[in-house]
This record gives structure tokens, C-alpha cells and sequence, in this order.
């Protein structure tokens, strides 16, 4: 299995909104990245400055948001509907989107969720709780 680096992530996306910008050609991930990317113009300032951007260190006690750790929680979510993992995410998020009026914004409300499932398992040393994750994206759907 490939596990990009943090650096390698950063590359990767840097890469996308470069050759997007510029009308190259994309290969089939950053095909799939691009319409995330699209979607985050606050982020395009520093996906334009590879340099600074493998510098930077976000740092969530300070309130900072980090764009290359955000887009890439919306290519997990994208993989985990389109296989359908855990199953009955695709539904759910179907649903949540469909009750928001936004993928994007059922994304978000995904994300927290998402976020919560490997904050809990980082601190309780246990496996990811998909069904916890997933029941989190059903309620938010049918609230």
C-alpha cells in the first residue's frame, strides 16, 4: 500500500492546482482533486507557493486550518463513497448532501465526523470505529 508523506501530499496537491491553473494536462488522481481544489479558492494562494507550502506548519491551537490535510480528507471521502466503505456511506452521504443542498457541504459535516473517528482511536490506541463514523454521518443526514 502507498502512504505519501506529508511532503509527498503537499506535492501532490501544489502539483494539481499548478497544472490546473495552467490548462495541463492531469493525470487520473489529480482528476479526481481538482474539483475539491476548485472548490477551495481561499486555498489557492498557498497551493501557488510550493516552496512556502512545505514549509508551513499548521498548528489547530493557533486556529489554522490545513488546506493540504482538508483536500485531502474530501479525496478520502470521495474513495470511501465510491467503494462504498464503510458500508452504507455512500446513503448516507447521498442523504446528507440531498438535506444540505451540497456535496461540498456534506463533505464538511463528513469531515468532522471523520476527524472525531481518528482522534479517538489516536487517543484510545484502538482500531478506527468505522461504525461510529458512519452513524455520525447518518444522524447529521436525518436530523
Amino acid at each position: 500500500m502507498y502512504t505519501p508523506s506529508q511532503l509527498d501530499v503537499r506535492r501532490f496537491f501544489c502539483a494539481t492546482y499548478r497544472q490546473w491553473q495552467a490548462g495541463a494536462a492531469l493525470d487520473p488522481m489529480q482528476k479526481l482533486a481538482q474539483p475539491w481544489v476548485a472548490e477551495h479558492p481561499e486555498y489557492f494562494a498557498e497551493l501557488a507557493d510550493e516552496a512556502s507550502a512545505l514549509a508551513l506548519e499548521y498548528r489547530v491551537e493557533d486556529g489554522q486550518t490545513n488546506p493540504f490535510l482538508h483536500l485531502a480528507m474530501h479525496l478520502s471521502i470521495s474513495e470511501q463513497v465510491s467503494i462504498d466503505q464503510p458500508s452504507g456511506i455512500r446513503q448516507a452521504l447521498e442523504l446528507l448532501a440531498a438535506r444540505l443542498g451540497s456535496l461540498h457541504e456534506a463533505h464538511h459535516v463528513a469531515m468532522e465526523a471523520l476527524g472525531e473517528m481518528i482522534w479517538t482511536s489516536q487517543r484510545s490506541g484502538l482500531p478506527p470505529d468505522g461504525h461510529a463514523y458512519l452513524e455520525a454521518v447518518r444522524r447529521a443526514a436525518t436530523r
